[in-house]
């Protein structure tokens, strides 16, 4: 990404953060790149248009896909430090980006897509049970 492009970003996502102040700044950019890796996981990034459309539910599996890969066992911290505390607050985090007009939306697109009940502390605990159970134990 290109310098001034950086700087666009980074502005827009302030003004959101003055508006919002829920979430660190890294929330954000985390959103965008694991967006991008599950366009690119689910073989999207190709394509334009509806096709290329990730709906709510596909992004939250892989969110809790790229963070497992991202932060390992660690990643339900990094998510309490960043103000995640349920799969609720990435919808608000990606309507707050749709607003900023960093992202688009279909008309069926909903915040509720997010609320799935899944306990990330839970899911990140069950993928790196074993990872956790030797740090554990030393």
């Amino acid at each position: 990404m290109a310098t001034a492009e950086q700087d666009l970003l980074e502005d827009k996502i302030q003004k959101v953060r003055r508006r919002d102040r829920r979430y660190s700044r890294h929330a954000y950019y985390f959103v965008l790149d694991a967006l991008d890796w599950t366009m690119a996981e689910l073989g999207r990034e190709e394509k334009s248009g509806e096709d290329r459309h990730v709906g709510g539910r596909e992004l939250l599996i892989g969110i809790k896909e790229y963070a497992s890969l991202q932060f390992g066992p660690m990643a339900a911290l990094v998510f309490d430090r960043w103000g995640i505390h349920k799969s609720s607050d990435f919808g608000e985090i990606v309507f707050n980006l749709i607003d900023a007009e960093l992202l688009s939306r279909r008309s069926t697109d909903s915040r509720l897509d997010f609320v799935d009940g899944a306990d990330f502390r839970e899911t990140f605990a069950q993928k790196h049970r074993e990872s956790l159970d030797r740090i554990a134990h030393r």
